[in-house]
């Protein structure tokens, strides 16, 4: 065989297959939270099972996470009832929902909300340990070894009017950032533990399928041989998002490519593209998480974002990514944030967000700004007079954040896409059944054919709504999805 037969964009016709060099069940293509999920329940299920993974071992870009999952429902978790919080599955249920955007996946809403619960315990089987304590300050992700956090815009409007209020993130014990590390490695030693054959250093150069494209196995190349091999049972991609291949993005999300900050490993979108070979649909492919950590000091959710025409366009104390997500769509994606002299601080040093202008008064900083004179004066005029009558008419901002901005010197910190730290990674893909099963455009199955994780168009499908943890929950439950289903089916 020659490698230049071969590509990701194209299917490897079945019928030019003259012998399959292995045969297996179920045939998984990479090696993070999403594809340690599929196999272990594809295992679980009874399926012989073959992973392969590019990198030199697991982790993807699930190992550089904080490891934090979005879990509730069923009254609470025994972390959140510990804490005393309770969840109700229709409060989580509406909250992903809306966090879902315009085209929420109902399906695969009601799914998760109404098992969300269990899957913190299948977790904890795995080998998941929560420390159990909760942190209840603003924060990105926890530097010590807590568990619960607020993670998302859940006491935010328009949330917070929709659906009640609790802290959803659990995050695996680890101290310091960077528990997806962690994570991977709890799942990686269940993965082995039960068999599963995996193949490090091996790339999935396409898909094999038949005339009417079912999917029949995969090409590979291992130590610079290229192999067929035959999945009796299905292929599942759980190769991650495109954040990382310039083309794709320049094509399907250009207006991520302000920043200069991707987050991944390969996330090459070779899996998606995998998936279109044989007719799979590709949606929401031009929306991207974004955020720069503006806080903490969480003081600084008390300032208010102005854009360059010092107009407010957001209420502050939501999500930082739906802060971020929001600054993308400003002119320059450009903002800057407000601050007064009671509440002023310096968000982390890696977040680049520099002091753009002080003054003894706002004109002054309006003036340093370059702003049409009474434009930023007149928006912070307003905050401030209704702030001090401890509401939010434009934005709706919580009674607890708001605090006038009345006590000088005056700064202005400069948040912008194109300098500051924004990170992304994309959340468009392949459009799957809550089962994992892919679907073409037509709206039916690709047969043999499934997907979870970051290459798929998961819960997390709208960059507006995004929260944290929400990647690893759509990972994990909905790759176990898609691994029951494959080690269930019938050869």
């Amino acid at each position: 065989m020659s490698s230049d037969k071969f590509s990701s964009a194209r299917a490897y016709p079945a019928r030019r297959v003259a012998r399959w060099d292995e045969e297996t069940d179920v045939v998984i293509v990479g090696f993070g939270a999403a594809g340690a999920s599929s196999a272990i329940e594809a295992a679980a299920a009874g399926a012989k099972v073959t992973l392969f993974e590019v990198g030199a071992g697991s982790g993807g870009a699930s190992a550089l996470s904080g490891g934090e999952i979005y879990l509730g429902g069923g009254g609470g978790t025994p972390i959140q009832i510990q804490n005393g919080f309770t969840d109700d599955t229709e409060s989580l249920y509406t909250y992903l929902k809306m966090a879902g955007g315009p085209d929420a996946d109902l399906a695969k809403v009601r799914l998760y909300a109404d098992n969300s619960l269990a899957h913190y315990h299948w977790l904890v089987e795995q080998g998941v340990v929560y420390k159990g304590t909760h942190i209840p300050t603003k924060i990105i992700e926890p530097e010590t070894d807590d568990t619960l956090i607020w993670c998302g815009s859940e006491e935010a409007w328009p949330f917070s009017e929709a659906a009640r209020p609790a802290p959803r993130g659990h995050v695996i014990q680890w101290t310091g950032w960077g528990g997806g590390r962690k994570l991977m490695d709890v799942l990686e030693a269940r993965v082995r533990k039960l068999g599963v054959d995996v193949r490090a250093n091996t790339r999935v150069l396409c898909l094999v399928a038949d005339e009417d494209g079912a999917v029949q196995g995969v090409a590979i190349r291992d130590n610079g041989a290229e192999k067929f091999i035959r999945a009796r049972k299905g292929v599942i991609l759980c190769t991650g998002g495109f954040c990382m291949n310039r083309d794709m993005m320049q094509r399907y999300a250009p207006n991520a490519l302000v920043s200069n900050d991707p987050i991944g490993v390969v996330d090459d979108g070779s899996g998606i593209v995998m998936g279109q070979s044989v007719g799979g649909d590709a949606i929401h492919m031009d929306q991207f998480f974004t955020t720069c950590p503006w806080y903490p000091p969480e003081s600084l959710v008390k300032g208010i974002m102005v854009n360059i025409h010092g107009q407010r366009f957001i209420n502050e104390d939501c999500y930082h990514g739906r802060v971020s997500a929001y600054i993308a769509k400003q002119p320059r994606s450009k903002a800057y944030l407000l601050l007064d002299n009671d509440i002023f601080g310096r968000p982390m040093e890696f977040s680049r967000v520099d002091v753009a202008a002080t003054g003894e008064t706002w004109a002054e900083v309006e003036s340093e700004l370059g702003m049409t004179a009474g434009t930023l004066t007149a928006t912070v005029e307003v905050f401030s007079r209704e702030a001090a009558k401890g509401h939010d008419p434009l934005f709706r901002k919580a009674a607890k954040w708001l605090k006038p901005l009345t006590k000088g010197p005056f700064a202005a910190l400069e948040m912008d896409m194109s300098t500051s730290f924004f990170s992304y990674f994309t959340l468009g893909g392949l459009n799957t059944l809550p089962t994992g099963e892919v679907l073409a455009r037509d709206g039916k199955t690709v047969p043999g054919l499934y997907a979870a994780g970051r290459a798929t168009a998961g819960l997390p499908r709208w960059g507006e709504g995004y929260s944290s943890g929400m990647s690893l929950a759509d990972c994990t439950f909905f790759g176990r999805m898609a691994g029951k289903t494959a080690g269930a089916k019938l050869s």
